[in-house]
């Protein structure tokens, strides 16, 4: 009998390894990671908790909760990269707990704990969870949500050797039984409000009401055998399509308490809201909702777009190593479906937990593979239950799949091995061994072929997740502080920093925001030569640039001020460039 102490203890042992282990081992990652570090901090030297600004300026593109939770988390580690960071770790922790919660209640403790492993050790999880941007956030708000929907609407499992259906409180009824549960629920939809804004509160609500609206439809009816297969998915079809009949979907949407659901998340994030836009006069509900929601809604903004497989392929770089396992989990996921599984109802919620996302986010004109990390979880889940299953040898997939699956983990390796030394060549020299990644995925995956040719399927589950995990630590551990060496940019952050008040320091086109986050100091912007050349009149003005943008102004700086010292853009051949009066050039000796 599996007991949930010894699984958390478990759960938390992996969990603490994958998010915590090195969190500052890199300096801050451009672009977004420094501005949210940088917007905390300028809130915190100003004692400010309702106006973000970045570089001085009002920052619209995210709502407070992160920049909140940096504050705290400055003021308890000091400012650091481990400060900035730490939030977006707790709150993956956070997630995974989560996570394994809702796989014990909707299907069964080994579920619940796998779901919690894959989660850790996927790849696109374990980049938000080390970052500081409010993706983290995002997540484990939808997923504290949804954990709280399923832990009220369904009860506690009396025995967990068994696989039976997860009961409602009360039969037939497949929503939060009262008023206060749902009150609840939608207070934590409230607080993704803050995280993200608008998706925080309606994409995790539209996927419960998916969800209710097929699951509270009637069963299909004479579908058996001998009925022909045109017959059999008319039907399926014809009641599919009643999820949308207007009855059937205002039934539903009373079901939900929607009206409560609207007052209790501006109850929550309102206050905020209303503050900000009333010390801002609008200027930020006016750029967040309308440029950074509506906007990009219809928008492809900064060149983010892509086709109708955009987010299927992001998803399949981003769930690495598990999504190997991506065709047999969803063959498995709805081939029960159909067969009226036992686990069939916490199947149908996970499906309407990533169908939710996928849908709605293709339909968006800008596409980000963050934008969809939100049902990772579900995908942890749908992934664990298909390997609970071939674990126990019950599958309902060919017996060659699992094969083909670890075809291409040794692709993926092999592409590693040979990749990334030559990428290192080019970018990085010095650091051709981490070609070692596609050592650990071939080695991996020879061992996990050995014990599938023994039929050991559970050991073949046990050393896959090994892998999983040993990836990361070699990535997060070693390889990424190592390239960290390679960002010089930040000797002139250094300078900048060591630089006296007096000396004002500026950018010609786009600046780096570690420079401004690590110079410690604003630093303005100019895009024209006359705006340039009236900020190189002013007494120890210092300007930042590239080499190829200086060549648009070389003809007009002051004869006096001379190139001060050059150091290469990261993963780039362009340099950065400082220019100003020669007496500078002493800080830069060690260049």
């Amino acid at each position: 009998m599996r007991t949930i102490g010894r699984d958390l203890c478990l759960l938390l042992a992996v969990a603490l390894l994958a998010l915590f282990v090195r969190l500052d081992g890199t300096r801050l990652w451009d672009r977004d990671e420094t501005r949210n570090a940088r917007c905390a901090l300028e809130m915190h030297e100003r004692d400010d908790w309702v106006v973000p600004t970045f570089n001085e300026h009002l920052r619209t593109q995210k709502p407070v909760l992160l920049y909140w939770l940096i504050r705290c988390s400055y003021a308890a580690f000091g400012v650091n990269e481990f400060a900035a960071r730490f939030p977006s770790a707790l709150l993956g922790l956070g997630t995974i707990l989560a996570t394994f919660m809702i796989g014990r209640r909707l299907f069964s403790p080994e579920v619940g704990l796998l779901a919690g492993v894959i989660l850790a050790t996927s790849v696109m999880f374990e980049m938000v969870s080390h970052a500081a941007t409010p993706d983290a956030s995002l997540i484990f708000c939808s997923t504290a949500g949804l954990m709280v929907f399923v832990l009220t609407t369904f009860k506690s499992r009396t025995d967990a050797t068994v696989r039976t259906a997860p009961a409602p409180r009360f039969a037939g009824y497949y929503f939060c039984p009262t008023w206060l549960s749902a009150a609840a629920l939608y207070a934590v939809f409230g607080v993704g409000l803050l995280a993200k804004g608008p998706v925080g509160l309606i994409l995790p609500t539209a996927v419960i009401g998916m969800y209710l609206l097929i699951v509270n439809l009637p069963a299909c009816k004479n579908l058996n055998r001998s009925t022909s297969w045109i017959k059999r998915a008319k039907e399926k079809i014809s009641v599919l399509l009643r999820c949308f009949a207007p009855g059937h979907f205002f039934k539903t949407c009373i079901q939900m308490r929607l009206l409560t659901a609207t007052l209790i998340a501006l109850a929550v994030a309102g206050p905020w809201y209303y503050l900000v836009g009333q010390r801002t006069d609008g200027a930020f509900l006016q750029g967040f909702f309308m440029k950074e929601n509506f906007g990009r809604a219809i928008n492809a903004m900064e060149g983010h777009s892509g086709g109708p497989l955009y987010y299927i392929i992001a998803l399949l770089i981003g769930f690495f190593p598990w999504s190997i396992f991506a065709v047999p989990m969803f063959v498995g996921a709805f081939g029960r479906v159909n067969r009226h599984d036992p686990w069939r109802i916490g199947y149908l919620f996970t499906l309407c937990w990533v169908g939710v996302y996928l849908t709605l986010f293709s339909f968006a004109a800008t596409k980000l593979p963050s934008y969809v990390t939100p049902c990772y979880p579900a995908l942890a889940l749908l992934c664990s239950c298909f390997l609970v299953h071939f674990a126990k040898h019950r599958t309902i997939i060919p017996a060659g799949w699992p094969y083909f699956c670890l075809s291409f983990v040794v692709i993926v390796g092999l592409v590693f091995l040979i990749g990334l030394p030559v990428v290192a060549i080019f970018f990085l020299p010095g650091e051709e061994w981490i070609g070692v990644l596609g050592v650990i995925l071939l080695v991996g995956g020879y061992i996990c072929y050995r014990l599938l040719r023994k039929g050991d399927s559970k050991r073949f589950v046990v050393t896959f997740a090994g892998m999983a995990m040993l990836i990361f630590l070699t990535a997060f551990g070693f390889i990424l502080p190592r390239i960290d060496h390679h960002r010089h940019s930040f000797r002139i952050a250094d300078l900048i920093r060591s630089s006296d008040a007096q000396t004002t320091f500026g950018s010609y086109g786009h600046i780096n925001p570690s420079l401004i986050f690590y110079g410690n100091r604003p630093i303005p912007s100019y895009y024209d030569s006359e705006a340039v050349a009236t900020f190189l009149s002013r007494p120890h003005a210092v300007l930042i640039t590239t080499d190829r943008r200086y060549g648009d102004i070389v003809d007009i700086v002051p004869s006096q001020m001379k190139v001060l010292a050059e150091t290469p853009r990261f993963f780039s051949r362009e340099k950065w460039i400082v220019v100003g009066l020669p007496p500078m050039t002493g800080k830069f000796d060690d260049e």
